[in-house]
């Protein structure tokens, strides 16, 4: 069997990407509907606080546990058949968790869930490496980073309405006919080309088993502190792991994680700033989203059109990002989209409790989500950039290890944080307290962003565009498209 590469996409590149789309967007609705939704939760199953703690932690911990070994898979078996099954997981394991009927099913359910999520997260990012290129990929990761942008948001007003007007459950449900129409729509697709190879069985182990319990011991730290055994030896055991990862994977001939993703300091910053962007990032919208419904009293739906001014800037500034790529570096984007980022943070974790919505919440948010437009682009870009298409789903789970990795250790940090403020208040006072002060943690994290940005990413990236005759640039500009296996 030989492998033979045809210069033409199978099918209209609008359609393509509308799949890649679409998919991701439904991993991130997910991810982000359950804040609105988890007081009625809560009451609907009757849960005690750490068994609805783990309504997410469960997605969370599987999630990211099995990210990288997910996205190696798919440069294996074939993206597009491990798309259809990632699809096909995570909307069974949605239908499973819209009918939940105790607390315990409802946990599986969302580990399942975490399944599809980390088969679907990182192989529709490497589809964008496979079919476009040039600036049509820039394009293409455009409207992808747009989608990350506004999924978090919108999830929150999708889950608020559908909370509030319907169930909890809808919430879930609605994902069923979506998978099922994606797997169909997949078929536009075409396979890409099955690469014979050993499994590394060992890196696997090593990588799913290690991040696993990094996840672990920051999902733990929130309720046991980080001083607790079981945290202490959760970290302590992935970071043995991951270090026994690294080293397998220096001398394993086909490794799930290649280390040569990692010479590149474009890439690596790039890895690394997502992860502090994030964490800051998911501390936000958590905290938020808290301020607005205990701080201000607003109900759930209202607390999810409260986020319209950062999702619509959001939006826009994201699709404004190829006409100023055409212009800017993308280090420049980047730099600017976190500095935007970080001063509406900053503005935003100054909050009290005689403020008002529009001027103390409204107009930081405006900031934070043109920041984000400006930066979710370039950053991506950033993670991917000059990599070789063999390698695309290693690169693009890298990307999304970050992403949730990100999330789970700002959570952790930022919750902490804000547990130790407040003493004796109670009522809006507290709560402006403790959002006040980890927003102020988020506010660190993006410093500390901008700051790899700026030393790490932006002249490793000018580097780069001064040596276009690298290979890895070539490789960049020369996707494989349209790959077919022929007998």
């Amino acid at each position: 069997m030989t492998t033979a590469v045809s210069s033409r996409s199978p099918a209209a590149p609008s359609a393509i990407l509308g799949i890649i789309l679409v998919s991701y967007f439904m991993v991130l609705l997910d991810n982000s509907v359950i804040f609105t939704g988890l007081p009625s939760i809560r009451s609907g199953l009757d849960l005690s606080p750490t068994a609805l703690s783990w309504v997410q932690d469960a997605y969370t911990l599987v999630f990211g546990g099995l990210l990288l070994l997910a996205a190696r898979a798919g440069d294996i078996v074939g993206r597009r058949r491990l798309f259809r099954i990632g699809l096909a997981i995570f909307g069974i394991a949605s239908l499973l968790v819209g009918v939940a009927p105790a607390g315990w099913w409802m946990i599986a359910s969302r580990a399942v869930q975490g399944i599809g999520a980390a088969i679907v997260a990182p192989t529709s990012l490497a589809l964008i490496t496979t079919y476009f290129g040039g600036e049509a990929r820039n394009r293409a990761i455009a409207w992808y980073a747009a989608t990350a942008g506004i999924g978090a948001s919108l999830g929150l007003l999708v889950g608020g309405a559908l909370t509030e007007w319907v169930s909890w459950r809808a919430a879930f449900l609605v994902n069923v006919p979506i998978a099922v129409a994606l797997i169909a729509w997949s078929g536009v697709l075409v396979e890409t080309p099955r690469r014979t190879r050993r499994f590394d069985v060992i890196g696997a182990l090593a990588a799913t088993l290690g991040m696993g319990a990094v996840i672990f011991g920051i999902i733990e730290s929130g309720d046991a502190g980080w001083g607790s055994v079981r945290v202490q030896a959760a970290l302590v055991i992935g970071a043995v792991l991951l270090v026994a990862l690294v080293v397998h994977e220096g001398r394993v001939q086909q490794p799930i994680l290649p280390l040569r993703l990692f010479r590149s300091r474009e890439r690596s910053g790039a890895y690394t700033a997502r992860l502090l962007y994030l964490g800051a990032m998911v501390g936000f919208f958590y905290f938020t989203t808290q301020l607005l419904q205990d701080g201000f009293g607003f109900s759930p739906l209202q607390a999810g059109l409260a986020f319209l001014p950062m999702t619509l800037v959001n939006f826009a500034v994201a699709l404004a990002v190829p006409r100023l790529s055409a212009r800017l570096s993308n280090g420049t984007l980047l730099a600017t989209g976190t500095a935007l980022t970080l001063a509406g943070m900053a503005w935003l974790s100054r909050i009290g409790t005689l403020d008002a919505y529009l001027v103390d919440v409204a107009l930081p948010m405006i900031l934070v989500g043109a920041g984000q437009g400006l930066a979710f682009g370039p950053l991506t870009r950033a993670g991917i950039a000059g990599v070789d298409p063999a390698d695309a789903g290693a690169a693009s789970g890298l990307v999304n290890t970050a992403h949730q990795l990100g999330m789970a250790l700002g959570l952790g940090v930022l919750v902490a944080i804000s547990a130790n403020v407040g003493g004796t208040l109670d009522g809006p006072a507290a709560v402006t307290d403790h959002v006040g002060a980890a927003l102020t943690g988020s506010t660190i994290l993006l410093l500390l962003a901008l700051v790899v940005v700026l030393t790490v990413i932006v002249p490793a990236a000018r580097h780069r565009t001064a040596s276009p005759g690298t290979s890895s640039d070539r490789h960049s500009q020369h996707p494989i498209t349209d790959p077919k296996v022929e007998a």
